[in-house]
């Protein structure tokens, strides 16, 4: 009896094991849900709208001008971000706002991206903290999920700031 339930036991901890490791492989490598909170990308993205991150363009290093990305915060490691790739690195992006009378530039250094938000108002970036290393990227936004009603694959910037490579 003891021997049965040892047996059953070891067993279910096999199978946790390797659910668990299906589980970290998939939310690794495949994608994962993320609700985003805060207005900075809003219109594209509202407070509680719950999106798609996919994980393999950060891995095979296809992150493009325009897509949205999640990060880790560059000034908070236990907080993720939500922005659009304005600059890829060797861009020459302007770190000013646009209503500045007089505009500054600066280069996205090598291994970096320049990240802003939709909301330019409103929004802690890469104007704020600089450009923002890939290895901080966690995974490209392909898809909105929720609320239903705005279900589908995400707009284009609203700012036309994505400057072409200089």
């Amino acid at each position: 009896m003891f021997r049965s339930a040892l047996g059953k036991t070891v067993g279910f901890v096999g199978y946790t094991i390797q659910y668990g490791c299906i589980a970290h492989c998939a939310f690794e490598y495949i994608g994962e849900l993320v609700s985003c909170t805060g207005p900075s990308m809003e219109p594209t993205i509202t407070s509680n709208d719950i999106i798609f991150s996919e994980r393999l363009s950060r891995h095979l290093y296809r992150i493009e001008k325009g897509d949205i990305i999640i990060a880790k915060s560059p000034s908070d490691p236990k907080m993720n971000v939500c922005k659009r790739v304005i600059g890829l690195e060797g861009d020459k992006v302007c770190t000013s706002s646009p209503s500045d009378i007089f505009k500054t530039h600066t280069y996205v250094p090598k291994g970096h991206v320049w990240l802003e938000g939709d909301n330019l108002r409103n929004s802690t970036d890469s104007r704020s903290y600089g450009p923002v290393p890939y290895a901080l990227i966690r995974g490209r936004v392909c898809l909105k999920l929720w609320p239903l009603n705005n279900f589908g694959p995400l707009s284009e910037s609203p700012n036309e700031r994505i400057p072409r490579s200089s």
